[in-house]
């Protein structure tokens, strides 16, 4: 059987996340593995009207095949609320439907990259777009990131020396898996090595709206003034993650080679999805459910945070992020992040290695934390006993606080 596979599928391996989830189901177990929303603000009495509405009124065409690029009003929609919240501006035409901007990524790796090309990505960056771009056999450059992004220096010179440059792929807002977020300067500095290097930057954004704290930082997308920005958006962080429904914002040229990669995924998304959305959009908007998110969010960040800084032991490092869903640790370089979520998983605690969060390996010292799927008392009994085991790792007493970037 081996042998009749594609050779890319050696490359491919499963995604740690996915293999602790399978762990992490138990009742029993404190997750802060997952990137999950939480269930609780799923408006599920509204959708149950709005469906009934969608199939009293658009019956046989929400059961029906629809168009590869998606739903008219739906993109026609998009773009106005884009426009309307992040000042983004794009046409309907300018708009792709996707099951979830995971697929996104997938038809951007289907569309761009021959086995060799370079992909510049952020170090750490986000596991989903690794493991969507892997099958295409491209070689993934790392640049080192610090508080503000990525550091615009090793852009440059891995710009100027990397040969087939395709894709710049950042998660600039909250990012997963440090949370943390690109400074203005960093935002413009990128566009500005783009432009000058012919470079397109494809900006993953699925977090943008969930800020705790601070003012809001324009979308790489939103500063674009060459329209070498590919935005890929989703509806799973603020709306429901079950729904599968993200979309794509490129120019023309580039969402018509999409349009014809999407053909040959899956023909469109879901049409009954998209009218839901659609009449959802227009009969409640998200802004209810995104400021519920918020203070939800913003609550067990802070449990989370605290009790860090309480329990772990000296030498431990994390982010402080003013918005998102993640919290990064960094251990001291002798301990194996990997060897430590053995012996949590024992006493019920699950999280993620940061170490498959970089494409060339190693950072085995690296954990990515969750806030957003558990209550605030089992975050912080699950900080306790993760705290616990590393003390007995590294052999040490509980210290009153640690480092955190800020």
């Amino acid at each position: 059987m081996e042998r009749r596979l594609a050779t890319r599928m050696q490359d491919l391996q499963t995604s740690d996340i996915r293999e602790i989830l399978k762990v992490a189901v138990s009742s029993s177990m404190i997750s802060l593995a997952g990137g999950l929303p939480t269930p609780e603000v799923f408006p599920v009495d509204e959708l149950a009207d709005i469906t009934r509405e969608v199939l009293e009124l658009d019956g046989p065409a929400a059961l029906q095949y629809s168009t590869t690029e998606g739903d008219a009003e739906l993109r026609q929609a998009i773009a106005d609320r884009m426009a309307r919240v992040l000042s983004i501006k794009a046409n309907a035409d300018e708009v792709l439907i996707t099951s979830g901007s995971q697929q996104g990524l997938d038809l951007l790796g289907k569309a761009f990259l021959d086995k060799d090309d370079a992909v510049l990505c952020e170090s750490p960056t986000y596991l989903g777009a690794l493991s969507a771009f892997q099958a295409y056999q491209p070689k993934f450059v790392q640049i080192p990131t610090d508080d503000e992004g990525m550091r615009l220096e090793h852009l440059a010179e891995r710009l100027a020396d990397t040969p087939r440059v395709k894709l710049i792929y950042v998660v600039p807002d909250f990012q997963n898996p440090t949370g943390r977020c690109w400074s203005l300067e960093r935002r413009q500095g990128l566009l500005d090595l783009a432009r000058r290097h012919d470079a397109i930057v494809v900006e993953d954004c699925p977090y943008a709206e969930i800020r705790f704290e601070g003012e809001p930082i324009p979308p790489l997308k939103s500063l674009d003034l060459d329209d070498r920005v590919i935005f890929l958006g989703t509806f799973s962080k603020i709306f429901c993650p079950g729904m599968r429904l993200g979309w794509t914002i490129a120019r023309r040229e580039i969402l018509e080679k999409l349009v014809l990669v999407k053909q040959g995924a899956d023909l469109h998304t879901a049409t009954l999805t998209q009218r839901q959305v659609f009449r959802f959009m227009t009969r409640y908007g998200f802004r209810a459910i995104i400021e519920q998110v918020r203070d939800i969010y913003r609550r067990r960040r802070d449990v989370m945070v605290q009790t860090l800084d309480q329990e772990l032991p000296p030498g431990t490092r994390r982010t402080h992020p003013c918005g998102g869903l993640f919290v990064w640790l960094e251990l001291p370089p002798e301990i194996d992040a990997r060897i430590v979520l053995k012996k949590c998983l024992e006493v019920d605690v699950a999280f993620v290695p940061g170490g498959g969060f970089f494409p060339n390996g190693g950072h085995e010292n690296t954990i990515r934390l969750n806030f957003s799927a558990m209550p605030e008392d089992r975050i912080e009994e699950g900080v306790r006993r993760l705290a616990a085991v590393l003390r007995r790792e590294m052999e040490m007493e509980p210290a009153v606080a640690i480092g955190a970037w800020q």
